[in-house]
């Protein structure tokens, strides 16, 4: 993760500061590798790993802090869009993840790596064979169900300001909407630990998805500003939920001993939805000709989802 901190520092530099669309894209693929080292995919294995077969806490705290990134940065990028260009901007933003990021990566990860851990006692036999549970239908499923939900998902909080200012909402509040969703996944996460004690693994994954269904296709009806910043914190307690659900998605279904290993092939899909979500909402809102009917189209994409958990999650090895 330090590595990766170390490699967005130039990324971000070259995107903020090229003239030229080559080096741009060379520099956004760049931001691309340090994500995948610094972001939540490989955290979450880390706290797996650190904390065994109870990592909700955890993880719970970890994405409290996440969520809390938009809530505190959102507003304060855009007040200082409103006071330099974009460039500038970017490279004010790069100054802070260069003083904040690497030291942390590098002073506060230096826990023990703890020794693989043994096989769940009475757990799954997929569990004892990554490769077999990669390969089987009930894994498949969950990652297509979870790329589908994540591409409408983040196509939403992407295309989220230009739908609010389609309505007629000031850049300015629309930033704060964006930040109170952020708070809205904190406060949401909140009570992660007593859904899973009350929910069966099938039964909080469909409700959440259904949430993320619901949440994004009804700002797409809503018309007046309160009310889309009300839809905008639901949307974002939906959302909070979510990244829960798929740091716990291999835990809860096949052990926590291949966690890593799983996880990464889990997020796969789910990487490449989010790297595909802004040209995906931006191209439903020219097909559509509104960000209000793109984002229907991504509520019912969310509920598509859905059908995939209808495959069972644990199948014979006979």
């Amino acid at each position: 993760m330090t590595a990766g901190s170390i490699i967005a520092v130039p990324a971000l530099i070259v995107v903020a500061t090229t003239q030229h669309l080559v080096w741009f894209f060379a520099g956004w693929l760049g931001v691309g590798v340090a994500m995948g080292a610094v972001l939540y995919p490989p955290a979450f294995a880390a706290l797996t790993r650190w904390h065994g077969p109870n990592p909700v806490r955890a993880l719970t705290v970890l994405t409290l802090a996440g969520g809390l990134a938009s809530t505190v940065f959102a507003p304060e990028t855009a007040a200082l869009a409103t006071r330099m260009d974009w460039r500038a901007t970017y490279l004010v933003l790069v100054g802070v993840l260069t003083v904040v990021t690497i030291p942390a990566h590098w002073f506060g990860l230096r826990l023990p790596w703890p020794p693989r851990p043994h096989p769940d006692p009475g757990g799954e036999t997929l569990d004892a064979d990554p490769r077999r549970t990669a390969r089987s239908r009930a894994f498949l499923a969950l990652a297509v169900a979870l790329g589908l939900a994540g591409l409408a998902t983040f196509a939403a909080v992407i295309n989220l300001v230009p739908l609010l200012v389609e309505r007629g909402v000031s850049t300015q509040l629309a930033a704060v909407a964006l930040g109170l969703g952020g708070a809205g996944q904190v406060v949401a996460r909140l009570g992660y630990a007593a859904l899973v004690r009350h929910t069966s693994v099938l039964a909080r994954t469909a409700g959440i998805l259904l949430a993320l269904a619901a949440t994004t296709a009804v700002l797409g009806v809503l018309t007046t500003g309160l009310a889309l910043v009300a839809g905008a914190v639901a949307a974002g307690m939906a959302r909070g939920v979510f990244t829960l659900v798929q740091a716990t998605a291999v835990t809860d279904r096949w052990g926590h001993r291949h966690y890593g290993h799983l996880t990464g092939l889990l997020s796969a899909p789910l990487t490449i939805t989010m790297a595909a979500a802004p040209f995906a909402g931006a191209a439903l809102a020219a097909v559509f000709g509104s960000y209000a009917t793109s984002f229907l189209v991504l509520g019912a994409l969310a509920a598509v989802a859905l059908s995939f958990l209808t495959i069972p999650t644990t199948e014979s090895t006979s």
